[in-house]
C-alpha cells in the first residue's frame, strides 16, 4: 500500500510558489522530451494552475524559456483547438 500523502496545512505563497511552478513546468518537459504525453498534459494542467495564481511581479521571476513553453509552444499541442489524439 502505498504512502499517505501530508495534507498542506497552507497553500504555497512568494518564492515557494514561484519554486514549486518552475519544478512543475520542468518536470512536464522532461515528460514531453520523453514522449510522454499523457503525464505531461498531468503536470502542464497543474503547473497552469499555479501559474494563475502568481501575482505579475512573481509572474516575471519564472524563466521566461519556461513561460515561454508553458502559455505558447505547448498550447499548440494540449490546447482547446489541438487534434484530438488517435485519429485517422
Amino acid at each position: 500500500m502505498p504512502a499517505k500523502k501530508k495534507a498542506n496545512d497552507k497553500p504555497l505563497t512568494g518564492a515557494a510558489l514561484v519554486k514549486e511552478v518552475c519544478h512543475r513546468i520542468r518536470v512536464a518537459r522532461s515528460y514531453w522530451d520523453a514522449h510522454n504525453n499523457r503525464a505531461c498534459r498531468g503536470e502542464r494542467e497543474k503547473a497552469m494552475a499555479l501559474y494563475e495564481t502568481l501575482t505579475e511581479a512573481e509572474k516575471d521571476k519564472v524563466p521566461q524559456v519556461l513561460r515561454v513553453w508553458l502559455r505558447y509552444r505547448s498550447e499548440k499541442y494540449f490546447g482547446e483547438g489541438r487534434t484530438p489524439p488517435g485519429g485517422g
